[in-house]
C-alpha cells in the first residue's frame, strides 16, 4: 500500500504509467511497431535525415564548409553524448521502472544498464539540436524523431519521465556547450577539402547552365516577296 500512495503522488510514476497504460490497451501489432520504433527505428530515421541534410541541404547552401562541419559535428556531438552518459548513469544508478514498480506492461526486458539517463534519446536529441543549427526544417523534423523516441522508451516500460528529459538535456547541452571548439577544427578540415578531389563532399557541383533557345539570324527572315524584289 505504501508502493501505491507513492506511485500516486510521484508525477514522474503517475506520468509512466499513464503512458505504459496505453500499451496494455493497444493491439499486438501497435506495440511491436513502438517496440521496433523505439529500438533502433527512430535512431535510424534520424540517421538517414542527417544523411540527407548532408546531401540536399548543406552542401548547397552559402557557406557550405560550414554547413558540412555542423552536419557532422552533430552526428560527433551524438557519440560524445553517449560517452559522457556512461559516467552519468554509474553516478545516478536508477533501476529500471519495472524493477522497482509492479503492474507495468513491460515490452523490452534484460537491460543491465541503469536507467538514467536514455541513450536513444540523448543520441537523438543531440542530432537534431546539431541539426536545427544548419537548417531549421531538418532540425524541427529530427526533434520530432527524438520526441517520439522519448515517448516510446516510457511507452516500452523501459525508462521513466524523467529519464527521457535528461536524455534530452545531455544531448543538448554536449552540442551546444561544445560546439565552439567541434565547429571551429571541423570547419578548418571541410574548409581544405574544398580544395582536393574530395571536395564534392562539401559543395555540391552547380547544375549545368541551360543554353538560351536557338533563334533564326536577322539574314534568315526575309520573306518570299524580298527574294523576288532582290532577283
Amino acid at each position: 500500500m505504501a508502493e501505491v500512495a507513492s506511485d500516486s503522488t510521484n508525477p514522474d510514476i503517475t506520468l509512466l504509467r499513464s503512458i505504459n497504460d496505453l500499451a496494455k490497451q493497444a493491439p499486438h501489432g501497435v506495440d511491436r511497431a513502438v517496440e521496433v520504433a523505439g529500438g533502433y527505428g527512430l535512431v535510424a530515421l534520424t540517421a538517414l535525415l542527417a544523411g540527407w541534410c548532408w546531401w540536399r541541404v548543406a552542401r548547397r547552401s552559402a557557406d557550405a564548409a560550414a554547413a558540412v562541419a555542423g552536419v557532422v559535428w552533430a552526428c560527433l556531438a551524438a557519440g560524445a553524448a553517449l560517452l559522457l552518459n556512461i559516467p552519468v548513469r554509474a553516478l545516478v544508478r536508477r533501476p529500471r521502472p519495472y524493477v522497482d514498480h509492479d503492474g507495468l506492461d513491460v515490452l523490452v526486458r534484460g537491460h543491465h544498464t541503469a536507467a538514467f539517463v536514455s541513450d536513444h534519446v540523448a543520441l537523438t536529441a543531440a542530432v537534431a539540436v546539431g541539426l536545427f543549427m544548419v537548417s531549421r526544417k531538418a532540425g524541427a523534423a529530427a526533434i520530432g524523431l527524438a520526441l517520439a523516441e522519448g515517448f516510446a522508451q516510457v511507452y516500452v516500460g523501459a525508462h521513466y519521465p524523467t529519464d527521457v528529459i535528461g536524455g534530452f538535456a545531455l544531448g543538448a547541452a554536449t552540442v551546444l556547450l561544445l560546439a565552439p571548439l567541434g565547429l571551429a577544427l571541423l570547419t578548418a578540415l571541410t574548409t581544405r577539402l574544398t580544395r582536393t578531389r574530395a571536395a564534392f563532399l562539401v559543395v555540391a557541383r552547380p547544375a549545368p547552365a541551360r543554353r538560351p533557345p536557338r533563334t533564326a539570324s536577322p539574314h534568315h527572315w526575309h520573306s518570299a516577296d524580298d527574294k523576288d524584289l532582290a532577283a
